[in-house]
């Protein structure tokens, strides 16, 4: 044990840390800038006059006015002072604290990779990534090497996305080609290889390349032998889920990541600069004992976490309980509706409630296949209807969903008073209708199908 300690506090070359800090900088800039350039601030944020928050957050609320523009442009500075390594520690704390406010303002535009970049930027912020080609190097140098923890925590974090992500698709309906099969469907008007993308071999090829790629990219690429390898399917898969699917900026972010599975030299070698001598002093016993416990404490909330939904009862896509933070990734397709309806019980005189009215599209999508959310905006229609003097309101939903092309069912039980249900993090929810599990995806056509299809990819 005591030799695995050394080795974690060991010194290594910095420029690898160094490397992967100037490209997630730059992304993180591009990913801040977007919203700008597409009046995504306004729209996602400002314009819906509800928010889904979370349950842990709920203090979380737009700033007012013109706060939120000047916070994305704090974000967007604070992502370049990371590429440039200036200010180094100042500018990783600002972009955490920004980019993690923006991710808890709303559930709704909760994505796998936007909680990556959250974890990604806790590590960058614990490590000297300036201690590489940066303008912080440059005014005031240091040692060109990193304790050897600070590339592996990394390493670590990604191993457990991959490795979680397969585990995650080891499940009927993946193992069936859903819902790639439904995906796919609409690019049967891409020229040349559209019918082919659209064919049925290619639904069970894409569902099982992703599932075998997924559960064993990370043991690659931590073997200097199958490193090569690693890095060409990561190539090969990223810039194919790009082309496929437009995720966003999660790709290119997976790509960067490829430099920190290298030699910690290697990004050194590239522009045939002469490596450091290892001359940072492995960290004293007195100061081992702050990171090793973080380490441990960090690392068995990041295995136990996506382990959770076995708690619960049922398919996780269905009921959604446990699916965040988890590492499910594009492994269900819903469609469906919910209307809900607000009783007086005093007077008897009932109400019809159309989300539309409060909901931008992306809320009511996700909203319509997640329970959590249904309850959120039903405990959100009895404070509205309490304020204007209806006591006690009772708040139904009627909601019907299709997962994968099953024939649509109950999602929530329409007789629940949800605007009584508690908003826990760990509070069991009886009123969820289970999936029945005898039904089978749909035979509907493909095409007729997608139609209808919201897809919850991530």
């Amino acid at each position: 044990m005591a030799r695995l300690i050394d080795k974690l506090f060991a010194p290594v070359d910095a420029a690898s840390l160094g490397a992967f800090r100037f490209l997630f900088g730059a992304l993180m800039t591009y990913e801040s800038l977007r919203y700008f350039a597409r009046k995504g601030i306004a729209a996602t944020y400002l314009a819906p006059p509800f928010l889904f928050p979370y349950e842990a957050a709920p203090f979380v609320v737009p700033w007012p006015g013109n706060g939120l523009y000047l916070h994305f442009a704090l974000m967007a500075m604070a992502a370049v002072g990371i590429a440039l390594g200036l200010f180094y520690r100042f500018s990783a704390g600002l972009f955490l604290v920004t980019y993690l406010y923006v991710f808890l303002l709303d559930k709704a535009q909760y994505n796998n990779h936007y909680y990556l970049i959250v974890l990604l930027a806790l590590l960058l912020l614990l490590a000297p990534a300036q201690r590489w080609m940066s303008l912080d190097q440059w005014r005031r140098p240091q040692p060109e090497t990193v304790p050897y923890w600070n590339l592996l925590a990394l390493q670590a974090q990604i191993f457990i996305v991959f490795f979680y992500a397969g585990v995650a698709k080891l499940n009927g309906d993946w193992l069936a080609g859903e819902p790639m099969r439904t995906w796919l469907a609409p690019k049967v008007a891409v020229p040349v290889v559209g019918p082919l993308l659209a064919s049925e071999p290619a639904a069970y090829f894409f569902s099982y390349a992703g599932l075998i790629f997924d559960l064993l990219v990370g043991f690659l690429l931590f073997s200097r032998r199958t490193l090569p390898l690693a890095l060409a399917g990561l190539l090969i898969f990223n810039l194919t889920n790009h082309w496929l699917f437009r995720i966003g900026v999660f790709p290119f972010l997976v790509l960067a990541t490829a430099v920190l599975f290298e030699a910690p030299d290697f990004p050194r070698r590239l522009l045939r600069r002469t490596s450091p001598a290892p001359s940072l002093a492995p960290a004293a016993a007195a100061r081992r004992a702050p990171v090793l416990l973080f380490l441990g404490v960090y690392f068995a909330l990041q295995i136990l976490l996506p382990l959770r939904h076995f708690l619960y009862d049922g398919s996780v896509s269905w009921h959604e309980q446990a699916h965040r933070f988890s590492w499910h990734m594009k492994l269900r397709s819903k469609h469906g509706w919910v209307r809900f309806e607000v009783t007086d019980p005093r007077t008897g005189e009932t109400w019809q409630i159309d989300p539309e009215e409060e909901l931008s599209h992306r809320q009511r999508r996700r909203m319509s296949g997640t329970p959590d959310m249904i309850v959120q905006y039903a405990h959100h229609l009895r404070e509205r209807f309490q304020a204007r003097g209806v006591l006690d309101p009772i708040v139904r939903a009627e909601s019907w969903v299709s997962l994968n092309r099953r024939p649509p069912q109950r999602l929530v039980d329409p007789e629940v008073d949800l605007g009584k249900v508690p908003i826990e993090l760990f509070a069991s929810s009886p009123w969820i209708v289970p999936l029945d599990q005898s039904a089978r995806p749909s035979a509907i056509g493909v095409g007729e199908f997608n139609v209808l299809a919201l897809p919850l990819g991530e």
